[in-house]
């Protein structure tokens, strides 16, 4: 099954989802590694250079899955769930939406506005020109200041909302003994 249904997410929905997920986490750690190394060792470099490639993977991928989810129907969440559940499932799929977009953009944003001016090489195969930094936000190391400072605080609300959402899938499956999770892990559920 392609598309989703009102029962079950389909392949294309489960294949961004995983692929996203695991490239976030990935980031993630990633990132609270990159952030402990020597900022201008050759090396470092490199690494950065990885993580704004593997960052504007996940921008198109989750510009990809938001176009899908806009476009395509998502399954019903189960009747017999409380409404107080059914809201927090809401918001919780808002807050993630909101940081696998507020992640990459600030990593952009941050770079764009670095006086350093370092350029972003997609994966060595090309330059992604920077985004304009306006000067009413002031001079260009507070604005890069201020989004690595957002950067690295919705690191931390990323982290913390990917275990809400880890867990309340595990309660799902180990406590309600729905099919919430199953959705997720197969087209056939």
């Amino acid at each position: 099954m392609i598309r989703n249904t009102r029962s079950a997410y389909g392949i294309v929905a489960i294949a961004l989802h995983w692929t996203i997920a695991t490239l976030i986490i990935g980031m993630l750690g990633f990132g609270l590694y990159m952030v402990t190394l020597p900022i201008f060792e050759p090396a470092t470099y490199s690494l950065y250079q990885l993580h704004k490639s593997i960052g504007f993977v996940v921008l198109a991928l989750v510009s990809l899955r938001i176009l899908w989810k806009i476009t395509g129907i998502t399954p019903d969440l189960p009747a017999e769930m409380p409404v107080w559940e059914k809201l927090a499932a809401h918001l919780g799929h808002i807050s993630l939406y909101a940081l696998m977009l507020l992640m990459p953009l600030t990593g952009w944003l941050l770079v764009s506005s670095s006086p350093l001016g370092l350029p972003t090489v997609f994966f060595n195969l090309f330059q992604i020109p920077h985004l304009p930094t306006p000067e009413f936000l002031g001079q260009k190391a507070d604005v890069s200041a201020f989004f690595t400072a957002v950067h690295g605080w919705a690191a931390y609300a990323f982290i913390a909302v990917i275990l809400a959402h880890v867990g309340a899938a595990l309660k799902h499956y180990f406590i309600s003994k729905d099919k919430v999770l199953q959705r997720i892990l197969s087209s056939k559920a």
